[in-house]
């Protein structure tokens, strides 16, 4: 059981605080990788043209919106969020980038109850946000059930590093300076960026989150650390 508080109506009030600061905070707070971590999350899908693909949690929209840039136009994205505030600003990132619907679109959603047809999408990605669903393995059910047989299903999230030294410098930066600067530019009431660290210790990584996935039916389930595992890359098949 775990013993952070991830209860919808206390994440989804967290989330529309800190929306307006939320991909300013981001790339502050990661130094800018998490650009490069989506990137590469990116580049290892084998998309295909004429079959859509689907993003969930998708926050702001980053991994959404990067991957109808950079994929052939015959690709509809989409992306899903429980949080609308989240959304608005997506959207205008879409509007921003001149990326018209329906090549994407995001839509008002909670990932435990996924508003599609089953085996729809030849691709599911989430980018940090799979820690966030308060029942994970609720989560990974409906993504696997709306990804159609043989497709992917790429999971990008928080880890624990396992470098020598930099696990604990990481530790302290991410448990007493990150929370410090997040609540300090992001006021809320939530305690979003003392959230974040507890929700990320909390969460199964590497080996233990291989062995999640392939029990609930992923195969050829691979973990790809990045930046000494600070992050990690899930990729599997249905």
């Amino acid at each position: 059981m775990t013993s952070v508080d991830k209860s919808g109506d206390r994440v989804r009030k967290m989330f529309s605080e800190i929306a307006p600061r939320y991909d300013l905070l981001n790339h502050l707070l990661s130094l800018n990788i998490d650009r490069w971590w989506r990137w590469r999350t990116l580049k290892r899908l084998k998309l295909e043209p004429g079959v859509p693909v689907l993003d969930v949690c998708t926050g702001t929209g980053d991994l959404a919106l990067a991957i109808a840039k950079e994929t052939v136009p015959e690709i509809q994205v989409l992306a899903t969020d429980f949080c609308g505030e989240m959304l608005e600003i997506a959207r205008t990132k879409q509007t921003k980038a001149g990326i018209p619907s329906p090549r994407l679109q995001f839509l008002e959603s909670d990932t435990q109850t996924l508003p599609f047809a089953s085996d729809t999408f030849q691709a599911v990605t989430v980018a940090f946000g799979l820690r966030n669903v308060s029942d994970t393995g609720k989560g990974i059910e409906e993504i696997l059930r709306v990804c159609r047989p043989g497709g992917q299903v790429a999971i990008l999230e928080f880890s624990k590093p396992w470098l020598p030294g930099l696990r604990q410098l990481y530790n302290f930066y991410f448990r007493r300076v990150l929370p410090w600067i997040g609540q300090s530019m992001a006021r809320n009431g939530q305690g979003a960026y003392r959230y974040l660290p507890e929700s990320v210790a909390d969460f199964p990584s590497g080996g233990e989150l291989v062995k999640i996935l392939e029990s609930s039916g992923l195969r050829q389930v691979s973990c790809v650390p990045m930046t000494f595992g600070v992050a990690s890359l899930y990729l599997g098949r249905k």
